[in-house]
């Protein structure tokens, strides 16, 4: 089916529910390995604590993905998942404030993490549904725009709120600070109202022809129906998508990397905080602030390189793009190795949000029209998970890694990050973009 142009506002709208899905992200981001360590955690425990974040991308964006590509009731296809996603992700968002020990916050991190996977997974393929493939680089960069803007706000409001509003930033060792909690109870409303304007502004199309949309749930149905198209759609991936896996890989090590350690980093390396001194709480909470600010910054030039994109995707490949972007990247996570003073580190963040622009749309365009548009939300779900394994092994094998090398620190993590950008950039010059063929589709489906 031919999808139809769509004007600049109708993309705005349809777009606009990843502002509210990015507060969920740039809140946890930049707040939750703080948070942690606030509730007693050791630097060597923040990896497998952050172990929610990928292992439920893993099992639900695919699930999800799958489900939606079957899913046709009032409020259409994509847009039921949007919605049931954003209220249990406010809910989780109100209540991650209460954490009163680690396994408590641990366990609302999970809950959250799934939430907006389940919201998050089918805005990728909503965009591939309801524009044409001269528009979709548009369609990602517009999101791109979005993801920027909600992480601005999302990542800075702590910082915004103490030394603005003069909301206290410190609290008692095991409690969470107040803006903290005031962050989250403000994301929480953001993420709901920004999801509610997309799903009432932005109408679905019924499948073109419903008998066979019928016959397609009925073939495959329940959990055999969908280990078996899993199973058949990874033996079936189109070689865009293969390469692109790689390119997926190393440039989401290098970003976990980055939201795990950067805030111990700087703590440790830039404010100098010691455990067990008496500062040390303080010192943390300060890094934790600070680490917001940065991350804010890095989204802010995501925010405004996005509208760049647009004009540059009209000039050159989204593959040059990507390229060039991610080296600016893995290049200003290494420059954090030579930093003292915590404002140059707003410098560095300008490469990182370069690249993060760029991760948020580029690898989308590419793959988008390489796959048939009958199981787009499925391969959405898929290619998710070369996002989600790299952060799985550095989760499960980066704390103990060092604890037993006790003179490796976060600040080693974050400049590994930054290598794994650069060989990121270097897989992406095999990438070869070959547009999937009405008879290929038909193979893939």
């Amino acid at each position: 089916m031919n999808q139809p142009r769509l004007s600049f506002w109708q993309i705005w709208n349809m777009s606009f529910g990843f502002l509210g899905i990015q507060f969920g992200w740039g809140l946890q981001m930049a707040n939750m390995s703080a948070i942690y360590q606030m509730l007693g955690a050791e630097e060597s425990e923040l990896p497998i604590l952050w172990l929610a974040a990928p292992v439920t991308g893993l099992l639900v964006q695919p699930i999800i993905g799958y489900m939606s590509d079957r899913t046709w009731n009032r409020l259409g296809r994509r847009r039921p998942y949007f919605l049931v996603g954003a209220i249990l992700a406010s809910l989780a968002l109100v209540f991650m404030p209460s954490s009163s020990t680690l396994w408590m916050a641990a366990g609302l991190l999970w809950i959250l993490d799934a939430s907006v996977n389940i919201s998050m997974e089918p805005f990728r393929a909503f965009v591939a549904d309801k524009l044409p493939q001269q528009q979709r680089t548009q369609g990602f960069a517009v999101q791109s725009v979005f993801i920027g803007l909600g992480a601005v706000l999302s990542s800075a409001l702590p910082y915004l709120l103490t030394n603005y509003f003069g909301v206290a930033g410190t609290s008692a060792p095991g409690t969470i600070p107040p803006a903290v909690s005031y962050a989250f109870y403000i994301g929480a409303a953001a993420f709901l109202l920004a999801v509610l304007w997309t799903v009432l502004s932005t109408p679905e199309a019924p499948p073109p022809d419903m008998a066979a949309f019928e016959r397609m749930k009925a073939e495959h149905r329940g959990v055999s129906g969908f280990l078996s198209e899993f199973v058949h759609g990874l033996n079936s991936m189109p070689q865009t998508m293969r390469q692109l896996a790689a390119v997926q890989f190393f440039t989401w090590m290098g970003l976990f990397c980055m939201w795990i350690c950067f805030s111990p980093a700087i703590a440790k390396h830039v404010f100098g905080a010691v455990k067990g001194s008496d500062n040390y709480a303080d010192l943390v909470s300060q890094a934790g602030q600070w680490t917001g600010v940065c991350f804010s910054v890095y989204n802010g030039v995501c925010f405004v390189f996005a509208f760049l994109l647009l004009g540059l995707a009209q000039r050159y490949s989204a593959r040059t793009l990507h390229i060039v972007s991610l080296l600016l990247g893995g290049a200003g996570l290494l420059s954090v190795a030579l930093i003292q003073d915590q404002h140059w580190l707003l410098l560095s963040m300008v490469g990182v949000g370069i690249a993060w622009a760029s991760i948020l749309s580029m690898p989308y365009a590419m793959l988008s029209n390489c796959l048939p548009p009958a199981k787009m939300g499925f391969y959405m779900g898929v290619f998710n998970f070369f996002i989600v394994l790299p952060q799985i092994a550095i989760s499960l094998g980066l704390g103990k890694l060092m604890e037993l090398m006790p003179d490796a620190d976060s600040l080693y993590v974050v400049m590994s990050g930054g290598g794994a950008m650069v060989l990121a950039a270097l897989l992406t010059l095999r990438v070869r973009l070959q547009p999937t063929t009405s008879a290929a589709q038909e193979r893939l489906a």
